[in-house]
C-alpha cells in the first residue's frame, strides 16, 4: 500500500536506505550481530562514524578547519549548550527570531549572556523573513534559522555576517547547494532530511572553543566531543548508521539534482495553491519555504473534510502545525515529486466536489 508521507519530522527517509536500515537491524555486515547489537568500540562501528563525518565534509565541500560531532539531545539542546560554550555572560550574541525554533534558541541564550534580538517577523506571525537589517560586528556571534518549519518561511538570500556565524538547519540541512564555509557552527537534528530522529550532526570550527570564563559539564562541552569522535559514552549507533547510509544517497543523487528537485516540487504545489480559489498560501511569496508548504482554504470551516479527504486517499500528515493550524505539506529530499502531483491533483479534485 502506497501512502504519500508528508509529515514534517520525523519525516520521510529514502526507500532504499529503509530497506538497507532493516537489513543491518537484523544482521550488519555479515558479522552475525545486528547493528542495535554492537559495541560503539567496534571496528564495524567506527568504520560507519568515519564514512558519515567524511561524508558530511565532502557533501559540505568543507574546509579543514571544521569539525563533525553527532550527538544525542536534538537540536533544542543546541539552543543551550551553543552560547554556554561560545558566548560569555558580559558578551552580546544577535539572533534573528523568525519562528518558534528561533525564539527558542533565543531564550535559551539569555541564561548565558546578553542577546540582542537584529530582527522578528513576530507580530505578523512570523509570515516572512526579515530582511535590511543591521548586524553588528561587535557581537560575539550571530544566529539564524534558516528554514521555519512550523510557519512554512525559508531563507533565499542569506544575510552577510561581520561576526561567526551559527545557523540551525534542522529543516533543510543538504536540500540545497550553498556556501557551507560561510558559517562557523551549523547545526540540525536528523530527522527531516538526513537522517532518523535521535542523533544531532553539528559542524564547527574548534577556534571558537576554549574562550568562556565558565566551567562547562563535560557532557554539554563541545572539546569533549571533538576529542573522543563522538563517543565519549554510547552515542546514538542506529540513527548514526541510518544518517551515514542517507548521507551516501544524498552524494549520490548531488546537491545540485536535489535542489533542482526541490525547486520543481515547491513549484508543483505553490501553483496549485495559487491557482485554486479555494486554497491560500499564508506566508510571504518570496519566502516561501521548499520544505513545508503552508496553506490554509478560503472557507476555513471546509478544512477538516479535507484533511479527511487526503488521509482517506492516502495522503497523510499533512495537518498544520498544533499552533497555526490549516494544512502543511512536507516535501523533504526523500519525497517524490509524484507523490506531490497526486497531492496536487486531490486539492483540484476536492475543489471540484465543492464547486
Amino acid at each position: 500500500m502506497k501512502v504519500h508521507n508528508f509529515n514534517a519530522g520525523p519525516a520521510i527517509l529514502p526507500e532504499s536506505v529503509l530497506k538497507q536500515a532493516a537489513q543491518a537491524a537484523i544482521e550488519f555486515n555479515g558479522i552475525g550481530m545486528s547493528i542495535l547489537e554492537i559495541s560503539h568500540r567496534s571496528k564495524e562501528f567506527q568504520a560507519v562514524m568515519d564514512e558519515a563525518v567524511a561524508l558530511v565534509k565532502e557533501i559540505a565541500g568543507l574546509s579543514d578547519e571544521y569539525k563533525v560531532i553527532f550527538v544525542g539531545g536534538g537540536a533544542s539542546t543546541q539552543f543551550g549548550m551553543i552560547p554556554m560554550n561560545i558566548l560569555d555572560t558580559n558578551e552580546t550574541a544577535g539572533y534573528a527570531n523568525t519562528g518558534t525554533w528561533a525564539k527558542k534558541a533565543q531564550k535559551e541564550a539569555k541564561l548565558f549572556g546578553n542577546v540582542q534580538e537584529l530582527a522578528t517577523s513576530e507580530l505578523d506571525n512570523y509570515i516572512y523573513i526579515p530582511k535590511g537589517y543591521a548586524i553588528p560586528d561587535t557581537l560575539k556571534y550571530f544566529h539564524i534559522t534558516s528554514n521555519n518549519t512550523i510557519y512554512g518561511t525559508q531563507y533565499h538570500n542569506i544575510p552577510k555576517s561581520p561576526v561567526p556565524y551559527i545557523i540551525d538547519m534542522s529543516s533543510d540541512m543538504f536540500s540545497r547547494q550553498l556556501d557551507y564555509n560561510q558559517f562557523d557552527l551549523i547545526y540540525a537534528g536528523a530527522q527531516k532530511n538526513i537522517g532518523p530522529a535521535g542523533v544531532t550532526m553539528v559542524i564547527l570550527k574548534e577556534s571558537l572553543l576554549g574562550k568562556v570564563n565558565r566551567q562547562i559539564p563535560t557532557m554539554m562541552d563541545y572539546r569533549t566531543h571533538i576529542k573522543e569522535g563522538s563517543m565519549f559514552n554510547t552515542p546514538p549507533v542506529f540513527p548514526i548508521y541510518v544518517t551515514m547510509l542517507t548521507l551516501r544517497w544524498i552524494k549520490e543523487h548531488g546537491l545540485d539534482k536535489i535542489e533542482a528537485n526541490n525547486k520543481a516540487k515547491a513549484a508543483l504545489i505553490y501553483a496549485a495553491i495559487d491557482s485554486n480559489p479555494l486554497f491560500k498560501g499564508t506566508v510571504a511569496t518570496e519566502d516561501r519555504s521548499w520544505m513545508n508548504v503552508n496553506f490554509i482554504m478560503e472557507h476555513r470551516e471546509f478544512e477538516p473534510e479535507f484533511l479527511q479527504f487526503v488521509k482517506e486517499h492516502k495522503c497523510v500528515g499533512l495537518a498544520g502545525h498544533r499552533s497555526v493550524g490549516g494544512m502543511r505539506a512536507s516535501i523533504y529530499n526523500a519525497m517524490d515529486i509524484e507523490s506531490v502531483q497526486y497531492l496536487v491533483d486531490l486539492m483540484s479534485e476536492f475543489a471540484n466536489k465543492k464547486g
